[in-house]
C-alpha cells in the first residue's frame, strides 16, 4: 500500500506496517468488494464495478446476513439503527481504511487487555493473529468486540516492540517467564488460549 495513502487514511495509532498487515490478512484488496454471509454460509453476489452497485448489494443484505464491505471487509451493520444511514463512504478507500483501522485498533486493544498489555515483540505476533481471528469471527473470548467497549490503552508502548509478523517463526509462543507473568493477571489463561480459543474446527 502507498505509504502517504497510509499516513492520510488509516488509524495513527498502527503503525505503517502493521495497516498494510491488517488489510492484506482481512481484504481482497478492492475497495468496491462486497462479501455476505448467513448462517457462516458464503452467499454468492455480483461483483460491484461502481460505488453505487456496491451500496445497492449492502442495502439488500444488511440487517439479514454478515456484510463485509471494502479494503478492510468492514462489517456494514455496526453501529447502524437504520439502512437509510448506510453511506457511500463504506466503500470510499480512505475512509474504509479509517474506520477499518480504528474498529481494529480498538480490537487490538481488547486482546492486549486479555494478555495483561505486554510490550514484550514475541507476544506480538500472536495478539496479532487473535485480532485479526477476532476481526473475522466478530468474537473474543466470548464477547462481541464490534460491540465492545474501547478498552483506551495503547497497544504497545514503544515503536521497536512492534515486529514484522513475518519474521515469527510458525507456531511462535511466548517465553516461559512471560507465560507467567500473564499467569498471575489471569491463571491458565495462555493455555485456555492455545487449547481452546480454536475449537469446532473454526479457522
Amino acid at each position: 500500500m502507498d505509504a502517504a495513502f497510509i499516513e492520510q487514511c488509516a488509524d495513527p495509532s498502527l503503525e505503517p506496517a502493521i495497516v498494510e498487515q491488517f488489510v492484506s490478512a482481512v481484504g481482497p484488496g478492492d475497495p468496491l468488494a462486497v462479501t455476505v454471509k448467513s448462517g457462516g454460509r458464503l452467499i454468492l453476489v455480483p461483483k460491484s464495478k461502481t460505488p453505487d452497485e456496491a451500496m445497492e448489494i449492502i442495502r439488500q443484505y444488511v440487517g439479514q446476513a454478515v456484510v463485509r464491505v471494502g479494503l478492510t471487509q468492514f462489517p456494514a451493520g455496526v453501529g447502524v439503527k437504520d439502512i437509510s444511514e448506510l453511506k457511500p463512504d463504506l466503500v470510499d478507500p480512505c475512509e474504509n481504511l479509517r474506520i477499518g483501522t480504528k474498529m481494529f485498533t480498538k480490537i487490538m486493544r481488547i486482546v492486549a487487555k486479555w494478555y495483561g498489555n505486554p510490550t514484550s515483540k514475541e507476544v506480538f505476533p500472536l495478539m496479532f493473529e487473535d485480532a485479526i481471528y477476532a476481526w473475522n469471527s466478530g468474537q473474543f473470548e466470548g464477547q462481541s468486540v464490534f460491540q465492545a467497549e474501547d478498552p483506551g490503552r495503547a497497544i504497545v508502548d514503544r515503536k521497536e516492540s512492534v515486529p514484522d509478523i513475518t519474521d515469527a517463526p510458525a507456531g511462535a509462543t511466548p517465553s516461559q517467564s512471560e507465560a507467567e507473568r500473564s499467569d498471575e493477571k489471569e491463571i491458565g489463561a495462555a493455555g485456555i488460549r492455545v487449547d481452546l480459543s480454536r475449537i469446532g474446527g473454526q479457522k
